[in-house]
């Protein structure tokens, strides 16, 4: 077993990930924001450590290295700016709603490196790598129960949604293991995946928050279409990066849908706008089930001659156009512009 470096789960800063998430122009137009921001993710942080403790030493450090990569805090920070959107002055009352949806989405992510054999995430070795399979299956395990514990302090409503989104994650994998290697899936296929396995924890999450605020019910409604659709913009974002992204900026490889046969939005465009020949060759390099170098490169020069990354790239924008429609029903402010900022940086980010 690889043993891990011990890391700061709050490194790098959060004012850093704030900033990273934003885009530095829009960090600068929201500058004011940023302190405010930045309190509250801590604060959701300490919230989300709190639980990680257990009887077993090495359970507890995997738990711990597992939210140490949990990536940009996109969850707790749009959930924290839509509370405040809608009045709220303090984001107290969604810390332990946000560390849960947190903790959810980090234990997707390592069971996700354990279906996908992945040897590192943000540049660290993965779960399975750093811990050892059994461990990172449990350890995913593990994080999903403390999360049904922060969860369990909400309305019987709350944890109700919480928990259908998880049963989405769930038949997501089922239906994206059910398409792999299979090109003719199609894109009603494809964004029934995408929806369950990306869109539905974000829309559940920021609907969870506007019930606690107590808004209309038409609100919690809009603020569920903002989270799916920007969920959707961001995962086919990530389609394109898979294949157009700096590795060094990603932290992992390119071409990992690709080696793996999912079928994404990149792949299942170029293959629909391959002449029948250019088709074939396409069809018959993703069925390889142990791809070489050559065979990914292949695949990168199909996906180039069919003109994919513009096309994806344009309709990632389109959800990003349909989550700031959803957000009429928001006031106007600061925090409203800031979630319209963040749907267009979903599309626009490099990593």
């Amino acid at each position: 077993m690889t043993t891990p470096e011990s890391d700061d789960p709050l490194e790098p800063s959060l004012e850093a990930l704030v900033t990273q998430t934003l885009g530095t122009e829009t960090a600068l137009e929201l500058s004011p924001l940023l302190p405010v921001l930045v309190r509250d993710l801590s604060d959701i942080d300490w919230r989300l450590n709190q639980v990680l403790a257990s009887t077993f030493a090495q359970l507890t450090e995997a738990a711990r290295y597992a939210v140490s990569m949990g990536g940009k805090r996109v969850r707790p920070l749009l959930m924290a700016a839509v509370f405040r959107s809608l009045g709220a002055t303090s984001t107290r009352p969604i810390h332990s709603l946000a560390a849960a949806f947190q903790l959810i989405h980090t234990a997707t992510l390592v069971h996700d490196d354990v279906i996908d054999h992945a040897e590192t995430r943000r540049g660290r070795p993965s779960m399975p790598r750093a811990f050892g399979v059994p461990l990172a299956i449990v350890g995913g395990d593990y994080l999903f129960v403390r999360a049904f514990e922060l969860a369990a302090e909400y309305p019987k409503s709350i944890i109700l949604r919480c928990g259908e989104a998880c049963a989405d994650l769930v038949e997501g994998e089922v239906l994206q293991d059910a398409s792999r290697y299979d090109l003719s899936s199609g894109r009603e296929h494809y964004f029934r995946v995408v929806e369950r396995k990306t869109a539905a924890i974000i829309g559940a999450a920021l609907a969870s928050v506007a019930e606690i605020a107590e808004v209309p019910a038409t609100t919690v409604d809009a603020l569920q279409t903002y989270g799916k659709a920007v969920g959707i913009a961001f995962q086919i974002r990530d389609d394109l990066l898979d294949v157009y992204g700096d590795p060094d900026l990603l932290g992992k490889p390119l071409y990992t849908d690709l080696r793996e046969g999912n079928p994404t939005l990149v792949s299942l465009e170029t293959y629909a706008r391959l002449d029948s020949r250019r088709q074939a060759e396409f069809e018959e390099l993703f069925q390889h089930r142990r791809k070489r170098t050559k065979h990914l490169l292949r695949l990168r020069e199909l996906t180039d001659l069919a003109g994919t990354d513009s096309i994806v790239a344009r309709e990632s924008m389109e959800w990003a156009d349909r989550a700031i429609r959803a957000l009429e029903p928001v006031p106007n402010g600061p925090y409203r512009l800031l979630l319209e900022r963040l749907a267009h940086g979903a599309v626009e980010r490099r990593f």
